[in-house]
């Protein structure tokens, strides 16, 4: 699946209503319209192409374009969303200090989640960077019945999350578990991990015979957020990070919370054509790098996900 060709603004695309001014590395400048916002971080080279440590494990295409094309869906505070004309948070900041590393531009742009990989697989973009999910099932190019439907993708791991319940603000339907969801109505972003975890509890609902739990998807998760808000839906899911800014930020933390434990924590992995190994290895040595500089610690700091730290760079470590 492809992006849409209409051009859809920020306010359709954040996932929250108001977020405070953030001076990001590499300062992401946003430029596009059709289906899709790009942006560049200027900085994000850092050294000259002769001097940054990687630059010569890269394929020649990227050492003479100087520009490695990044797919995201900046809708996903912290991890990436706009401010201000530009894409900014956890994976956009990771990006400039790869970019570093590797001396070259990790150029960001904007499009649906559930076309990320189909960008992969088409060339249209060289890496997908958008808090994905590292699993078996994206690996080999299977659909959430196991149908394979493309050749997959190689990941590179960088981050670690379980997920989390978010529920209107007072959790009016006391919800803690996933079983307490039978028999209810949930919202969900299409394509993502998390409308897969509710198809599984769905089936166990059913199986327990308590309830049919419903299940409501959204192209954005900002659209499934309003569902939960005005209470057409009892709870959405979100990666922990994500579901905790959320919750402190939505509404000056007023309109959700976090509901239960963090369950099921996995990686987070850059994913890369499985055709493009080459570029995949130069990526693991960079992530490498920045966790043995400092300059990953630093943006899990600044955005305070020092919890999903991971102490070394893997490939396909998902599960």
């Amino acid at each position: 699946m492809t992006a849409s060709n209409t051009c859809r603004t920020t306010a359709t695309r954040a996932r929250i209503a108001a977020v405070g001014a953030i001076a990001v590395a590499g300062s992401l400048m946003l430029t596009a319209c059709g289906d899709q916002t790009s942006s560049g971080s200027k900085e994000s080279t850092g050294t000259s192409e002769s001097s940054a440590a990687l630059f010569s494990k890269l394929p020649k295409k990227y050492q003479d374009s100087k520009v490695i094309k990044v797919g995201t869906d900046a809708a996903y505070a912290p991890m990436e969303f706009e401010e201000g004309g530009k894409i900014v948070g956890v994976d956009p900041d990771i990006a400039a200090a790869l970019g570093k590393e590797l001396g070259v531009t990790l150029q960001f742009t904007n499009g649906t989640f559930d076309g990320l990989i189909s960008s992969l697989n088409t060339g249209r973009q060289d890496l997908v960077m958008s808090a994905m999910s590292d699993t078996k099932a994206r690996q080999q190019g299977l659909d959430d019945k196991g149908k394979k439907v493309g050749e997959g993708v190689d990941f590179v791991d960088y981050f670690t999350s379980g997920v989390s319940l978010l529920v209107k603000k007072g959790n009016p339907e006391k919800i803690q578990s996933f079983d307490d969801l039978c028999g209810k109505k949930v919202a969900v972003q299409r394509g993502t991990i998390y409308e897969t975890t509710f198809k599984t509890q769905a089936t166990k609902c059913s199986a327990d015979g308590k309830g049919k739990l419903t299940i409501e998807a959204f192209d954005t998760d900002a659209e499934a957020q309003t569902r939960v808000k005005s209470g057409g839906a009892v709870a959405d899911l979100n990666d922990y990070p994500v579901s905790a800014y959320i919750a402190k930020t939505a509404g000056g933390g007023n309109d959700f919370e976090v509901a239960g434990d963090q369950t099921d924590a996995g990686p987070f992995g850059i994913a890369v054509d499985k055709d493009n190994a080459q570029l995949r290895d130069a990526l693991k040595e960079a992530v490498a790098a920045i966790i043995k500089n400092g300059e990953y610690n630093k943006v899990l700091e600044k955005w305070d996900v020092k919890n999903s730290a991971v102490t070394e760079a893997t490939i396909n470590a998902g599960k």
